[in-house]
């Protein structure tokens, strides 16, 4: 079954027969998490790096920000099994966009610098990105196999 990941959104699967993906991550980062042993996985679809712009929506859609939606990813695929030291950690998106002039805001970059910050102290390693650049996105990933793969530009490959 596909399970589509909305932005701002996560899903965790343990169904071998399960695909979760995710649409259009521009500065939004795409982040997989899966445990080969017992074929865990989840995404998130993460908008911002910090729930204290406003802590009000924090509460209602923790999965918007980087700091409280990464931490509920990581327990819920422990609560189906996963084990922290055999997690694979993946992550998309994170793009640049400008309409005019420069993006002051960086978004994308500062994304991924939080989750990196939030990785690292709680001991995970990054197995792979593909964060930066002017493109959008689409990420997908197979629970069975725990392959992750990026469409963008027209094209699919493997990440």
């Amino acid at each position: 079954m596909k399970i589509v990941v909305g932005v701002a959104d996560m899903a965790v699967s343990k169904n071998p027969n399960d695909e979760i993906i995710t649409y259009a991550l521009g500065s939004c980062l795409g982040i997989t998490v899966y445990d080969p042993v017992v074929q865990v996985g989840g995404m998130i679809h993460i908008m911002l790096p910090m729930s204290s712009i406003d802590a009000e929506k924090a509460k209602n859609k923790p999965y918007m920000f980087v700091d409280t939606g990464v931490p509920i990813l990581f327990t819920e695929c422990y609560k189906a099994g996963a084990v922290k030291s055999r997690l694979i950690v993946k992550v998309a998106g994170g793009a640049r966009f400008k309409t005019e002039g420069q993006d002051y805001f960086n978004i994308g970059q500062r994304n991924f610098t939080i989750l990196r910050k939030l990785l690292w102290k709680n001991g995970i390693l990054l197995k792979k990105y593909d964060v930066g650049g002017s493109i959008s996105r689409t990420l997908s990933m197979d629970i069975k196999t725990g392959t992750v793969l990026i469409k963008s530009n027209g094209t699919v490959r493997e990440l």
